[in-house]
């Protein structure tokens, strides 16, 4: 009566829903509605966050807001807004030194473009302030990103002595000049897009990155990268006569292209070349065998495709830990027959055998037992097994190769 009732209960059209799907788990032969799935949406929608980010084209000069011509102090700065920014842990320290004891600031620019400059004699200049700065030619608008005895530190950081510093910085920005710096900087997208389309119908092997328009409009630096040597010479003369501005090109590698673009890790965190590294040290595929990694060209290489720039961060520490090890040529003897060097386990110093002409099974035996067999070897004493000394045994493996050239192409030229 109960399952009656309920079923009373239930609308009409769920019944024959019911009854519809029970027939099809019933019938196999049923064939699905295809064109129900083709016109289905899966796309997810973006978050108005990412919207806001991505819509923010003064994010990379610092800026989590649009700036506005009639503030010339940019309350909206913010060094956790903007690649390879550097945080001033003497911001909160009351300074009782003269103003001029550092006259020199740090400017940031568009990405990682750092420059440091002579603070002018006359006036009071703050950190988020827009500023015109000395340029060859004309000036460039930027932020003051430092100041302080902070600039010291930095520039001994970046190896730049105080009496190599010439740059001036001229005064801080006007109403205009942060005007047309706007206006600058909204062309700088549709530049890039043009000049991307102008050497693809010149035939040109290369991809211009970023576009970085100089503070008066009159200069512009293209980022390209390229496998070979171009010549842009006509590219240089129509993007000239195009968009009216002096042209410099620059080229930067795939490493520095990653960096400029940003992204996510494999480790889950953001890129270290858009985060905060800045010197880009060469990486060869000799890390790897140091770390005992496994040479797969698809687990080694970064967003960049060459090899990862974290296999030099632990290099140094591996390399020492690994001078514990035994040679891999040294073979241990025992009565039973001979055992050759397989692998190792630097964090849980054991070193993997199997014996000579017996390559099914591997056996493990720590580092200290390893060293007690060798030492028995060099008197001549022969122990009658190594099962004695093992850990742990299990079947070996088999190794998958990689072809040579797949390892070339993401190892640095």
């Amino acid at each position: 009566m109960a399952e009656n009732q309920d079923t009373k209960q239930e609308n009409p059209q769920e019944i024959k829903e019911k009854k519809k799907y029970k027939e099809v788990e019933a019938d196999h032969s049923q064939t699905e509605d295809w064109e129900e799935y083709l016109n289905m949406d899966v796309r997810t929608g973006t978050s108005k966050e990412a919207e806001r980010i991505a819509a923010n084209p003064y994010l990379s000069r610092g800026l989590s807001n649009f700036p506005n011509p009639e503030q010339v102090n940019c309350r909206d700065y913010s060094q956790s807004a903007c690649k390879l920014s550097s945080y001033d842990w003497l911001e909160e320290v009351p300074v009782t030194t003269e103003y001029l004891d550092c006259p020199f600031a740090e400017v940031r620019f568009k990405n990682s473009h750092k420059d440091f400059y002579v603070l002018p004699k006359e006036g009071t200049f703050h950190v988020g302030d827009i500023v015109a700065v000395e340029a060859a030619p004309g000036h460039d608008i930027g932020i003051i990103s430092m100041l302080g005895k902070s600039v010291f530190r930095q520039m001994k950081h970046k190896r730049v002595k105080p009496e190599d510093v010439h740059k001036k910085l001229y005064r801080t920005a006007r109403y205009n000049d942060i005007e047309k710096w706007i206006g600058t900087v909204r062309q700088e997208h549709t530049t890039m897009l043009s000049s991307r389309y102008i050497a693809w119908d010149l035939g040109l092997k290369m991809k211009v990155n970023d576009v970085e328009y100089q503070g008066d409009g009159t200069k512009a630096i293209f980022y390209y990268s390229a496998e070979d040597r171009v010549d842009f010479r006509e590219l240089i003369k129509i993007l000239a006569e195009q968009f009216r501005i002096r042209i410099e090109m620059r080229q930067i590698g795939v490493r520095q292209e990653a960096g400029r673009l940003g992204g996510i890790g494999t480790c889950g965190r953001e890129l270290c070349c858009a985060s905060w590294l800045t010197n880009f040290q060469s990486v060869s595929t000799s890390s790897a065998r140091t770390q005992q990694l496994s040479l797969n060209p698809q687990k080694l290489a970064g967003q960049c495709g060459k090899l990862k720039c974290c296999l030099n961060f632990e290099q140094a520490a591996y390399a020492e830990e690994i001078k514990k090890f035994p040679d891999p040529k040294l073979r241990l003897l025992s009565k039973k027959g001979k055992a050759v060097y397989n692998k190792i386990d630097i964090f849980k110093e054991i070193v993997w055998y199997n014996y000579a002409g017996d390559n099914s099974n591997i056996f493990a035996i720590p580092l200290a037992k390893v060293n007690e067999i060798i030492e028995m070897n060099k008197k001549n004493q022969l122990p009658d097994n190594f099962e004695d000394f093992v850990i742990v045994n299990q079947k070996k493996e088999e190794e998958v190769s990689y072809s040579l050239d797949e390892l070339k192409n993401i190892e640095d030229k």
